[in-house]
């Protein structure tokens, strides 16, 4: 049996068009389609399908209905079987319970959905949430727009919500494992993760509430995140969800585009100004799934990110990445120091929309940036603009687009149209002897590699600066890296410290890594520091990824004596990850940096 929000899980993320456009040949009329209706002879086309509304409808017979009901009328199939049609069609790995069985999770979404009822009251009651509301009233934010996306506020107390929770028969095990409760190294009482934030609820598309996302009041002390997320669940992958496509995707439909910006309080600003069809990474760069989930609804996406060195970085990321999902990305160019929230507070709907209306295709504004960083100015430097343009070539999946970007490259760098073809021809034949399923299926809960942005910095740093790779040869193994492609860059790199092109015989995922990391337009500062970080980090990993896993066994423990034995193997690790932190940390600190100059720590 599959379980009910499993079923508004598929049906909110399948595109009807496409589905029943594999039946029906359909042509777009407005914002609809229309056709032959399947299901009884007719001339004029009566057939429509709305995926605005997620259905579909005949006028001449009357026959209408779901995705769902289209296949079982269509195919002849049962509801579960439609049901699971439809999954395997978008990449949804369904969790199935036996006979009349409940939903296994259903006990993670009545926690998540306590919890924002709690985070929400706390935030209306009139001695709790008087400083929470005084903010949003700073930024703008009316108390009709916090109900209608659901803001909450997490009072300053270490177990405000765990003691609420307890009260109404939630006990601490559910809440650790929503990420909603902390657990203390030392193995005492857990603690809420939530205090003295503004809380936005990350729901999926159909409206559940997966996880939240914490924002401090004003600015954040020192040591303290000024954003904080719920860590992964059994429900929540942070890589598969958009903030705000819940309650956005109807517009973007219906705008037939989609406006990407980085936060959770953009994205509520954007929409509260006029502005809905707006989502938000979860506090990480742009990822496949994501945007093949924007694909389902719209073609065209601008990006919305700051201005300054991360931003930039970040949006060329995700102009790759949806380039390959077969989307259309722009980018939109903000004011330094300005972001969409400070935008539309001092201007209103009106002031994002005229820059909208600057919007620039993202190989047009990387040929910007590149001319403007003086890349085209000698043959070496040109050569190095090249490395820089081909993964944004090689990712536009469009082949009329990739056709122009071609041809605007050729004509800007000098560089032979059949030269550049040359080399994505080569590096598509590459991808193809290794290429991956679609859509992945998705897990449940999926064991997913901690640290790989610390491998990814690494990478980077290594390919800027050539000398560091015999010190990361001394100080890790190929076998200390989680990510397969990482490791393959890495043994690369080692193998051939002065290594400039793609090597002949390495892995197609590694091949794009390697491209990526040679094609970032951003250049690393204060490289030692981010050398002892990012060794660290990738060390203390498996540490934390054995911590966990125990820390999961003593939670369904019962017994005990392997209670016992479990808790000392935890302080054990524990400990060393202490004492390895100890050994990196300070160095941080102290080791000076001789690759830091004004150059490289001017903001670009």
């Amino acid at each position: 049996m599959i379980p009910d929000h499993a079923v508004e899980e598929v049906r909110s993320r399948a595109d009807i068009v496409e589905l029943i456009g594999e039946h029906v040949p359909l042509k777009r009329s407005g914002k609809d389609f229309k056709g032959r209706c399947p299901f009884h002879e007719e001339r004029t086309p009566s057939f429509f399908v709305v995926p605005s509304k997620g259905f579909y409808k005949c006028f001449g017979c009357n026959e209408s209905g779901d995705v769902f009901g289209f296949l079982m009328k269509r195919l002849g199939l049962g509801f579960q079987d439609a049901v699971r049609y439809v999954a395997e069609r978008c990449g949804i790995q369904l969790r199935e319970v036996s006979g009349g069985g409940e939903d296994p999770f259903r006990h993670l979404f009545e926690a998540n959905a306590f919890a924002r009822e709690f985070f929400s009251g706390t935030l209306w009651d009139p001695g709790r949430g008087k400083g929470a509301r005084a903010y949003l009233d700073r930024r703008g934010i009316t108390r009709e727009t916090a109900e209608r996306f659901h803001l909450g506020f997490a009072p300053d107390e270490w177990r405000g919500l765990r003691e609420a929770a307890g009260a109404h028969g939630i006990g601490d095990a559910v809440l650790l494992e929503a990420g909603l409760l902390i657990q203390r190294e030392e193995g005492r009482d857990p603690y809420d993760r939530f205090r003295n934030r503004i809380v936005f609820p990350i729901e999926s598309v159909s409206g559940r509430v997966l996880a939240f996302g914490g924002r401090a009041l004003g600015e954040a002390g020192k040591g303290v995140p000024k954003y904080l997320n719920s860590p992964e669940s059994p429900v929540y992958q942070k890589g598969e969800v958009l903030y705000g496509l819940s309650w956005s995707k109807n517009a973007i439909r219906r705008e037939e585009g989609a406006l990407v910006v980085e936060g959770y309080m953009d994205a509520v600003s954007l929409a509260a100004a006029g502005i809905e069809n707006v989502v938000a990474p979860l506090g990480t760069s742009l990822t496949e799934e994501q945007a093949r989930l924007l694909g389902r609804y719209c073609t065209r996406v601008f990006l919305l990110f700051d201005s300054d060195q991360a931003g930039s970085r970040a949006t060329f990321r995700a102009g790759d990445v949806l380039l390959s999902a077969g989307l259309h990305p722009a980018v939109v160019t903000l004011p330094p120091g300005e972001d969409p929230d400070s935008i539309v507070r001092k201007g209103g709907g009106g002031a994002i929309r005229e820059h909208l209306g600057g919007a620039v295709d993202v190989l047009d504004r990387k040929l910007q940036i590149l001319e403007e960083r003086d890349f085209f100015s000698t043959i070496e430097k040109t050569r190095g603009a090249v490395d820089r343009l081909l993964p944004t070539l090689r990712a536009a999946k469009d082949p009329a687009l990739r056709d122009i970007y071609v041809a605007k490259v050729s004509e800007r760098t000098g560089v032979r149209r059949e030269t550049l073809e040359a080399e994505l021809k080569k590096g598509a034949v590459a991808a193809a002897t290794g290429a991956q399923p679609r859509s992945p299926p998705r897990q449940a809960s999926p064991p997913r590699p901690l640290h790989l942005g610390a491998e990814r910095k690494l990478l980077l740093l290594l390919v800027q600066y050539r000398d560091f790779v015999d010190r990361a040869a001394e100080r890790l193994g190929p076998e200390e890296f989680a990510d397969p492609a990482s490791r393959a860059v890495f043994q690369a790199l080692v193998a051939d410290p002065e290594l400039s092109r793609i090597p002949d015989g390495l892995d197609p995922a590694a091949q794009r890594r390697l491209e990526e990391l040679m094609g970032d337009l951003e250049r690393v500062s204060e490289a030692s520091r981010v050398f002892e970080e990012a060794v660290g980090r990738i060390k203390e990993a498996p540490m934390a990824r054995r911590a966990q896993e125990l820390r999961e066994a003593l939670r369904r423990e019962s017994d005990p004596v392997r209670q016992g034995e479990l808790l000392i193997e935890i302080q054990e690790l524990d400990r060393q990850r202490r004492e390895l932190k100890a050994d990196w940390r300070p160095s941080l600190r102290s080791r000076h940096d001789p690759t830091t100059s004004p150059l490289t720590q001017e903001r670009e």
